[in-house]
């Protein structure tokens, strides 16, 4: 019992609205599951380290000269962690790769424009639609494109239960693969210190079923 509550309280942490450890979409899961690696890497590490720590304290007859200096540099300073960084590095690639917008049937566009201290919206596909301001609509369960722009300085779109964090740069767009899966609401910050304002620059991404999403785009649900 006393260390159920231990586990309970950290795995409550990892939950929440802007908790990248608890995604609702692809993008966002394999955000988490680099980070789970990272943490598992930086175990390893850590475990073999306390593991030598506490050799040299309890077994200190031990004959360390009797291995060779250099043999515990070259492995346990150069080899050993090369080869979990390796890995690691590995690992990322691969995830970040099939985190990039690759071509889809099917995506929904969204323009994200940052100002400061708010973020509006647009929808090139429906420019009927009109602008929204802090609320972002998507469907569910369908892939979307978020083209990134800045109308005065560097910002950064951030939804951390469904993608990664991207910049919003002057004159430049960026694009950001996400897809919701579930209808919900999800909520989204600006993740780069903008100014006296930066704090309050949140918003939400509407993400609907749909009947949900048809009404909103004013069609009719077939």
């Amino acid at each position: 019992m006393g260390t159920l509550l231990p586990t309970a309280v950290i795995l409550s942490a990892c939950a929440g609205p802007l908790s990248t450890l608890d995604p609702a979409g692809p993008a966002a899961g394999r955000v988490a599951g680099l980070w789970w690696g990272m943490l598992a890497g930086a175990s390893v590490l850590m475990a073999l380290v306390l593991g030598l720590f506490a050799l040299a304290f309890l077994k200190r007859d031990w004959q360390w000269q009797a291995r060779s200096d250099k043999r515990w540099l070259l492995w346990g300073g150069l080899v050993m962690p090369l080869a979990v960084l390796t890995v690691l590095m590995g690992f990322a690639l691969w995830v970040g790769e099939r985190l990039l917008p690759h071509p889809a049937d099917d995506v929904w566009r969204v323009e994200a424009k940052a100002e400061r201290w708010q973020w509006r919206f647009s929808y090139p596909d429906r420019p009927d639609l009109g602008e929204t301001v802090t609320v972002m609509t998507i469907p569910a369960g369908r892939p979307v494109d978020v083209d990134i722009v800045s109308q005065d300085v560097i910002h950064s779109f951030w939804v951390p239960r469904l993608a990664g964090k991207l910049d919003a740069i002057p004159g430049h767009r960026n694009r950001l693969r996400i897809l919701a899966d579930r209808a919900g609401t999800f909520s989204g910050v600006c993740a780069e210190y903008c100014g006296i304002g930066h704090a309050g620059m949140v918003f939400a991404v509407e993400a609907l079923d749909d009947a949900a999403f048809a009404a909103f785009a004013g069609e009719v649900a077939r």
